[in-house]
């Protein structure tokens, strides 16, 4: 969400590529009671400022098993072009609508929430390049040094991790955007 509205406010002075990170690589069954569990620990980011929605796991979906679907799932949707609509709808599905992200009608029906093209959609998720993409977006993450999400990182290679605050990131890019005008100036 900060990074949306952060686009919003510098408009073209600010590019922001997402790239895939698999915090779950491999499909790994967890106990409704832990995964219940684990999903309090949503309430701290939630009290931040800015911050998307999130609630305690309160359905009897399923955890979900593993991190590649939804990450194959944006792939496919920014193929239509709507990459940030569908990953914004996707988070909000898991986090606060606590919705099985793993599962394909989940992912598909988030997709048709958000207008999709859906043959487009799902001929893209059978496409083997879009696992090869992301699997490449991982890699490369682990390779700079990230270890988790959500982690900003730099032109230069430098590593914002974790979620924070608008103001920090909002004093960055204006740090930066300082330092090219300088730059360009001598």
């Amino acid at each position: 969400m900060r990074l949306v509205k952060l686009k919003e406010e510098f408009g073209d002075s600010l590019q922001v590529e997402w790239k895939s990170f698999l915090l779950r690589p491999y499909p790994e069954p967890k106990s409704m009671e832990k995964f219940r569990q684990y999903t309090h620990s949503w309430m701290r980011p939630a009290g931040q400022p800015d911050a998307g929605e999130f609630r305690v796991w309160s359905t009897d979906e399923p955890p979900p098993s593993h991190s590649v679907p939804p990450n194959l799932a944006v792939k496919a949707a920014e193929r239509q072009g709507r990459f940030e609509e569908y990953h914004l709808a996707v988070m909000r599905a898991y986090f606060y609508e606590n919705r099985n992200v793993t599962d394909p009608q989940t992912l598909l029906a988030v997709a048709d929430e958000c207008g999709l093209e859906l043959d487009a959609f799902l001929d893209a998720l059978k496409d083997e390049e879009l696992g090869r993409q992301v699997a490449r977006d991982h890699n490369e993450a682990v390779s700079i040094g990230v270890t988790g999400v959500p982690c900003v990182v730099l032109d230069d290679g430098m590593l914002l991790p974790g979620a924070q605050d608008l103001t920090f990131y909002r004093h960055v890019v204006n740090k930066r955007l300082s330092i090219q005008a300088r730059d360009v100036g001598n």
